[in-house]
């Protein structure tokens, strides 16, 4: 069982730039998806970025804003969020999807991090 634990919310000025990171307890090399969703304050949550076999997508409210990467020898997925706007406030999570065969999928999820972003 592989757990997440996200890093590295805060608060920071409209403008201003956070890198979320998530690690695992174990390797997320087995791991065929990893994304950030958010959620904001009564919003449902939404996906801001994933990236699987290397190529990352992104939603377009933060396109050229946000980078997602990961980093299988460190177990480690990061989010890199510049020019950072008050709508990006919200409780990040980190998620992994392991899919072995089509019945077999297994999801992961971390317990979040807050980022508050003030104008």
């Amino acid at each position: 069982q592989v757990q997440l634990v996200e890093s590295g919310g805060g608060l920071v000025q409209a403008g201003g730039s956070l890198t979320l990171s998530c690690t695992a307890s174990g390797s997320i090399s087995s791991i065929n998806v990893m994304a950030w969703y958010r959620q904001a304050p009564g919003k449902q949550s939404e996906l801001v970025a994933s990236i699987s076999g290397g190529r990352p997508n992104y939603a377009d409210s933060v396109k050229g804003r946000f980078t997602i990467s990961r980093e299988n020898a460190k177990n480690t997925l990061y989010l890199q969020m510049n020019q950072l706007k008050p709508e990006d406030t919200g409780v990040y999570y980190c998620n992994g999807l392991r899919i072995r065969s089509i019945a077999d999928r297994l999801n992961y999820w971390g317990q979040g991090t807050q980022v508050t972003v003030s104008s």
